[in-house]
């Protein structure tokens, strides 16, 4: 098949498809519709989820991808159900190469996956057209200097494993910071569990001299954060009791994925 279309982009290698498509099951957590941005050199996505507790802030250079193209003449964001378009990227199989692609001022953005190998026999070529959604999005100014509290790196199959556990105790997850050790711990009606890391099972942890830190989370937006091990093999945490905090996957090529989960209020009397 040949592409006549402006905006299009291909992914071929197995590990960034599975980065692509986990990338759409956390979005599809936050929010039912995003809305994508084109540029020359990069996509750009941003946005929050109703309640307004997560905000999700993406960037992925052309570079990333196989082949990236990109018109001024065309549009330059769509808005996509985050559902549909997962479901569909879902239907990846292993010899498919993931074709993004549209043209003008769509209605519609077609996805292909095509086997343009001789392997993989019975991954049969699938083609997608995709209705486009209409939403108002105003993005936010992140600034990019923000100086955290306390700042660690820790295995994404690890962090993955521990929220999934507290959250069967509790919705909340309590975070202390010390210079010596974090604890994460949870509290409910069947019971409590804590989580002593050590800071040497760290892959980095920095700590402003002397602080520490008592900061609480929803548990359900940290777990869906974390819910998938694909995007990257760590993921670094930012806490600070003046900013959200900063959940980053840093991904090849410079582009990243980072969610801000602003704190818990309790009001317990």
């Amino acid at each position: 098949m040949s592409y006549t279309t402006s905006m299009k982009l291909s992914i071929t290698e197995k590990s960034k498809k599975d980065i692509f498509i986990s990338l759409f099951q956390l979005l599809k957590n936050c929010s039912s519709v995003i809305t994508i941005i084109f540029n020359t050199d990069h996509i750009y996505v941003q946005g929050m989820d109703k309640a307004h507790v997560c905000l999700f802030d993406i960037k992925i250079f052309s570079s990333w991808f196989d082949k990236y193209e990109y018109s001024s003449d065309d549009k330059d964001h769509i808005c996509v159900d985050t559902n549909i378009f997962h479901n569909v990227l879902s239907m990846n199989q292993e010899q498919h190469t993931i074709f993004i692609y549209y043209e003008g001022d769509p209605d519609t953005i077609c996805i292909d996956l095509l086997n343009k190998t001789t392997e993989g026999k019975g991954d049969f070529n699938k083609h997608f057209k995709i209705p486009l959604v209409e939403l108002e999005n105003n993005l936010m100014s992140i600034p990019g200097d923000t100086e955290y509290d306390a700042e660690f790196s820790i295995n994404s199959k690890k962090i993955q494993e521990i929220c999934s556990q507290l959250l069967i105790f509790g919705d909340i997850m309590q975070v202390k910071c010390s210079e010596e050790k974090i604890d994460l711990s949870s509290t409910g009606v069947n019971g409590e569990m804590m989580v002593n890391i050590p800071i040497d099972d760290l892959l980095e942890y920095s700590i402003s001299e002397g602080e520490i830190i008592d900061i609480s989370y929803s548990l359900n937006f940290i777990q869906k954060m974390c819910i998938t091990n694909k995007l990257a093999s760590e993921i670094e945490f930012s806490i600070s009791g003046n900013y959200p905090m900063r959940i980053k996957y840093k991904l090849d090529e410079n582009s990243y994925v980072t969610f801000y989960i602003a704190p818990k209020i309790c009001c317990d009397p």
